[in-house]
């Protein structure tokens, strides 16, 4: 086993874009123009309905704020998360959009809501009765979402249930500003679920008379019209992510991820690599150690072994196989089909970009394109393009609700019923 070092090897700016970044062991580029260039596909396919934006989970990992600052400047006017905190975030970035957050009402919530002026969505009876105990101590007029389950079971009142808030639809002054439901399997186009969820909730958002109905996420904006109603939700399509996996991409690839290599060695015939020695060199091997590992969502399940061909990586314009398996911090690499001069120690390897995808890199995880941007690591140096992603907050955020709400009245002060 030889060890294969350069002294004189130095970054420049041609030879690799880390060289700005010195200290940077990966960088995580995201291409806001990308992102807004999908939201406009998906606002197309659905007009004439709204087209919103879920910017959950940190952007799907991309960054909520420079993704909503993008998307708000692009003219969307509606964001949802997942929780509160979230929620400030967004609410920060585009001060005159509508937020929901999905995760629903909590007692001694209610301020916060007020505060940043966010809808929640309510899934649940108890929840409707603690918003309307805080709507009338405090006067907030700011509206919620009832989401309505219709086959998804996780979140959401049953038909039942949200048929028995009817009468309170028809007498005006309710405060719901949108009635919504969640598509199971909406990627899967002939799944007979999608049908089954249209028509339950079709019959049920005709009830909520004046009130808009969302029912499409991502994969749903492409399942048709009778889908969209008055406003979608897309998430992953936003990020680059197919949202029609039986069918080829419409979106455009988002995010490219490197990382650095931290040494290039070479190693003999019949040698093995990595934890384990799971794989063995069939030839005279040279290797190259990247700087990424699972520790940064590159997830072990990426490995190679003396069976089973692993995920590939480009280096030098070229796909590489891995050789081993991942580990926390680094990646062996098989560059033995490289010039021997093509790449040295501290030039990058290309994970995502360079044509392999986000959805190429799940399939060798065994997850899904959401799991892998929302796992790549805080390590990463995270570079922005496009989309504004330098420009100053000018706009100030709309003048806040009261805090602190009016006194109690005793009887304010029992709970409503559920």
């Amino acid at each position: 086993m030889n060890i294969v070092t350069d002294a004189k090897s130095q970054l420049t700016p041609e030879a690799s874009p880390m060289a700005a970044h010195p200290t940077a062991t990966g960088i995580l580029t995201v291409d806001l123009d990308a992102i807004v260039a999908n939201w406009r596909k998906l606002e197309k396919t659905a007009v004439p309905a709204e087209c919103g934006a879920v910017v959950k989970a940190n952007g799907y990992g991309c960054g909520a704020e420079q993704v909503t600052r993008a998307l708000a400047n692009a003219g969307c006017n509606t964001f949802f998360v997942a929780n509160i905190e979230e929620a400030a975030v967004v609410r920060a970035a585009a001060p005159r959009a509508t937020v929901y957050s999905l995760g629903g009402f909590f007692q001694n919530t209610g301020d916060a809501y007020a505060r940043i002026d966010c809808k929640p969505v309510i899934g649940d009876l108890n929840e409707l009765a603690e918003w309307d105990v805080f709507c009338r101590r405090s006067g907030w007029s700011g509206g919620a979402a009832i989401h309505i389950d219709t086959g998804m079971n996780r979140l959401g009142l049953t038909v039942t249930e949200a048929q028995g808030i009817i009468p309170r639809i028809n007498a005006g002054d309710h405060g719901i500003t949108l009635v919504m439901s969640h598509l199971a399997a909406a990627e899967l186009l002939n799944n007979p679920a999608n049908a089954r969820q249209l028509s339950a909730f079709r019959e049920i958002a005709s009830l909520f008379t004046g009130v808009p109905a969302s029912l499409a996420n991502s994969s749903g904006v492409f399942l048709g019209a009778q889908f969209q109603f008055e406003i979608v939700r897309p998430g992953c399509a936003l990020y680059g992510v197919n949202p029609t996996p039986e069918a080829d991409n419409p979106m455009q690839q988002v995010v490219d991820l490197k990382a650095r290599i931290v040494q290039i060695r070479s190693i003999d015939r019949g040698e093995t690599v990595g934890y384990g020695g799971t794989w063995t060199a069939r030839r005279p091997t040279r290797l190259a150690i990247v700087a990424a590992g699972y520790a940064d969502g590159y997830f072990r399940a990426a490995s190679a072994n003396d069976g089973t061909r692993g995920a590939e990586v480009v280096v030098a314009g070229k796909r590489c196989p891995i050789a081993g398996r991942v580990s926390m911090d680094l990646i062996a690499v098989d560059i033995t089909d490289l010039e021997k001069n093509a790449v040295r120690r501290g030039h990058m390897v290309t994970l995502i970009g360079e044509g392999i995808t986000v959805d190429e890199v799940a399939h060798h995880f065994g997850t899904i394109g959401y799991e892998v941007l929302t796992s790549l690591g805080r390590r990463f140096h995270r570079i922005y393009k496009g989309g504004n992603a330098v420009a100053e907050k000018t706009e100030a955020a709309p003048p806040a609700l009261p805090v602190e709400p009016p006194p109690l009245s005793t009887a304010a002060q029992a709970p409503a019923p559920s």
